[in-house]
């Protein structure tokens, strides 16, 4: 499943459906598709969001095996819809996603 986040202040950003998930639950909101925050509720979702995606980042790097691809954290999956929300937080527009 892919869920696709749409507002008027930012090109959509489309996501595999388990990290669209995990990212919502995050922001403390339902992992319902599809579904909607706000635009009064877009600062505080954001601001949850860098919190959790914060608190789960690694201390240290981790080690490469031998020829397997590296992962792709958390942090990296969710700047795209950092900066999603944020335009969505300036503008002060809804967020929605399907």
């Amino acid at each position: 499943m892919l869920v696709t986040f749409t507002t008027p202040a930012n090109a959509d950003i489309t996501m595999f459906g388990n990290v669209a998930l995990d990212m919502l639950r995050m922001m403390g909101h339902s992992p319902t598709v599809p579904g909607a925050i706000l635009a009064a509720d877009v600062p505080e979702a954001l601001s949850r969001l860098k919190a959790a995606i914060e608190a789960e980042k690694p201390t240290s790097a981790p080690a490469d095996k031998d020829g397997e691809e590296p992962a792709v954290s958390m942090d990296h999956r969710a700047l795209p819809l950092i900066n999603l929300f944020a335009a969505a937080a300036k503008d002060e527009c809804n967020v929605m996603w399907k």
